[in-house]
């Protein structure tokens, strides 16, 4: 996962503080007999057993309960938290995966396509069109989107749902996020959950 994804799930923001950042240690690692293929009319990929591909990712250390609570919020019903077993990158190559120099074999977990595969496109994902073209209706920010205001909320500033990217998507009934993204149902669900957290500290 994009690291300023995975903050924005974690801790609400895809730019956390130093201290947030201090709590997880995200190290590149590839997990493979596995492939990432390409989801029909999504942003998102989805990863599936594939004898003889690799898939490069990271692998995060330090995540709480809570954080791996939110994390299955977000995958939702399409996906499962499954056990596997990567290979951390000493070194990462290009996303080719040439040049790589593999590490030690490591425990983890991952989020494993169990929707139907006749949702899937037969391409491999391409993380880089994921990053040049669409990560940024993934982790959202003030500056980010043109239109949107702020609303005062007790523990902090919220971002309410107001921009043309939101309307259009309404209009045409579709999300390529699948309700993950920065404007998402599943962003409100989380977004209740960080904010029921709050008052239950607060209290």
């Amino acid at each position: 996962m994009e690291p300023q994804v995975l903050y924005r799930v974690c801790y609400g923001s895809s730019t956390p503080t130093s201290f947030q950042k201090s709590l997880l240690t995200i190290r590149p690692a590839i997990l493979h007999a596995h492939c990432r293929r390409r989801v029909l009319d999504r942003d998102y990929p989805a990863i599936i057993p594939s004898p003889h591909d690799s898939v490069r990712g990271t692998y995060v250390q330090g995540l709480t309960a809570g954080d791996v609570f939110r994390l299955d919020i977000f995958e939702g019903h399409e996906y499962e938290r499954r056990k596997i077993k990567i290979r951390t990158l000493d070194v990462a190559g290009n996303d080719g995966g040439e040049g790589n120099i593999e590490g030690e074999e490591v425990e983890a977990a991952t989020y494993i396509w169990v929707a139907s595969e006749a949702e899937l496109e037969d391409g491999e994902w391409d993380f880089g069109e994921f990053r040049r073209e669409k990560m940024q209706r993934w982790i959202g920010g003030r500056d980010e989107y043109d239109g949107m205001r702020q609303t005062d909320v007790e523990f902090g500033w919220r971002l309410t749902h107001i921009t043309e990217v939101d309307e259009a998507v309404k209009a045409r009934g579709e999300d390529p996020t699948g309700g993950r993204g920065a404007i998402g149902s599943i962003t409100d669900k989380l977004e209740s959950e960080q904010e029921a957290e709050v008052l239950q500290i607060a209290v």
